[in-house]
């Protein structure tokens, strides 16, 4: 079997102004794709050969469709087998969310502000380390919270970066922070310890199947870094099994705000606060009183 990281890819070719890059990664990712190079009038995504299937194929075609009415000319190559993590942290630089947060690249030389609360990620993806922008609104969304006393679930932790922040941020009670891919598990365990934050538990779960049953341990706050398509799932059980937690959400593409306003009136929440960067929202919401 592959290491992770080094193993057969499919590159995605499509050749699309310079202009629509960003739209176009951030739909791309929404189905599960996160690598990408950008060159002027062309832009290439990557996936594991293994995840290319006719499902896939015909999901992306469809995702652009109902966008833009056209699926753009594009290839679909298989590339050697390659290192992609060594090549794409190799080139990592650090990440500044505000003057009060710093994210570095583990055992990377940097200088920090007076005070600045530095977290070091050693990054085995690019997703959740900073290095997107949903994970930066998360962030930001965070600092303007009280952490402080609140029992804390992180659904889809990737590399445990919101549960670490929320530790250097001030919280004080225990945090669950689970995700259902074995790698991004074993990379969250890695940096929890290398940021010395303790009382955080990972766990191999799965954000739908497994969520019930952990939502009945009862939680001050709820962190959700997913996509559009999980949030629609499991936003309803949450409000059911934990009818007066708040929320920070994100995965959310601009675009498709009108649909999460018309999700959280029907499930009887109210949004504080929004927060946009790129083609991303974050939103903080919270249940009306009953």
């Amino acid at each position: 079997m592959s290491q992770p990281g080094t193993q057969h890819y499919i590159e995605l070719s499509f050749e699309i102004n310079s202009s629509l890059h960003e739209l176009y990664i951030a739909l791309l990712i929404g189905e599960g794709i996160e690598s990408f190079q950008e060159e002027d009038d062309k832009l290439m995504a990557y996936l594991p050969e293994t995840e290319w299937t006719k499902e896939r194929m015909e999901a992306i075609g469809s995702l652009l469709m109902e966008r833009f009415g056209t699926i753009p000319p594009y290839t679909a190559t298989v590339m050697a087998d390659r290192n992609w993590n060594a090549e794409w942290e190799a080139n990592l630089q650090p990440i500044e969310i505000s003057d009060r947060l710093l994210i570095v690249q583990k055992n990377k030389e940097i200088t920090s502000k007076p005070g600045q609360i530095v977290i070091e990620i050693n990054p085995k993806m690019s997703f959740g380390t900073g290095y997107h922008a949903t994970t930066r609104l998360m962030l930001r969304q965070m600092e303007a919270l009280d952490l402080i006393d609140k029992k804390i679930i992180d659904i889809g932790t990737g590399t445990g970066v919101l549960a670490i922040a929320a530790r250097k941020l001030g919280n004080n009670r225990s945090i669950l922070a689970f995700d259902n891919n074995s790698w991004s598990v074993e990379n969250a365990i890695e940096n929890i310890k290398d940021n010395d934050a303790e009382d955080i538990t990972i766990k191999l779960l799965d954000a739908e199947e497994d969520l019930v049953l952990n939502l009945k341990e009862g939680y001050d706050l709820i962190l959700a870094n997913i996509n559009k398509n999980v949030i629609d799932r499991i936003l309803p059980v949450i409000r059911k099994h934990t009818p007066m937690a708040p929320v920070l959400l994100s995965g959310i593409l601009v675009y498709d705000e009108p649909w999460l306003k018309k999700l959280l009136k029907r499930l009887n929440y109210e949004i504080v606060n929004t927060i946009y960067e790129d083609e991303w929202l974050s939103s903080f919401i919270r249940p009306y009183p009953h």
